[in-house]
């Protein structure tokens, strides 16, 4: 039985998710309803909190959609299990090719491959005119569970879904 198969272990997954600061002060959430090909699709809105300096859309905001996206793929994909192992970023390559229009954007990440340790993903973001904004390769590590950062607020279980 997969993780994903546990309602309440889901639940709580998602709770922890909503509540990472980052995730909610960016509006990152999760769209919902699997893919048919296991893509992840993450929205994320075009608002002040996401802009930088120059008044678009900041880079590190969408290299964050990128993350969650990416890495949830991977660890559905892969060796991961809530509670007993974690997932780490090891690699997160961006190229930002336009700004969107409209007032959200969606990143779709799926699994190029999944190794024992090592999980590659690519992953597109687009605008709600499905109008390419970034693309990315991503991997990621399944490694022993490690203890949160002193002051975290975290759940052990969930490094993401």
């Amino acid at each position: 039985m997969s993780y994903r198969d546990d309602p309440e272990l889901m639940a709580r997954l998602y709770e922890s998710f909503r509540a990472t600061p980052l995730h909610a002060l960016l509006g990152i959430d999760y769209v919902d309803g699997d893919q048919p090909d296991g893509t992840v699709v993450v929205s994320m809105p075009v608002r002040p909190e996401a802009y930088g300096a120059s008044g678009n859309l900041h880079g590190g905001a969408i290299a964050t959609l990128i993350d969650v996206a990416a890495a949830t793929a991977a660890a559905r994909e892969s060796a991961f299990v809530p509670g007993v192992n974690t997932l780490v970023t090891a690699d997160l390559h961006v190229r930002y090719l336009g700004r969107p229009t409209g007032d959200m954007v969606y990143a779709r990440a799926h699994v190029v491959r999944a190794g024992r340790q090592l999980i590659v993903v690519e992953c597109r973001v687009v605008d709600g005119e499905d109008r390419v904004i970034a693309v990315a390769d991503f991997s990621s590590m399944v490694v022993p569970l490690r203890e949160p950062l002193p002051g975290a607020a975290h759940d052990p279980a969930s490094p993401e879904l």
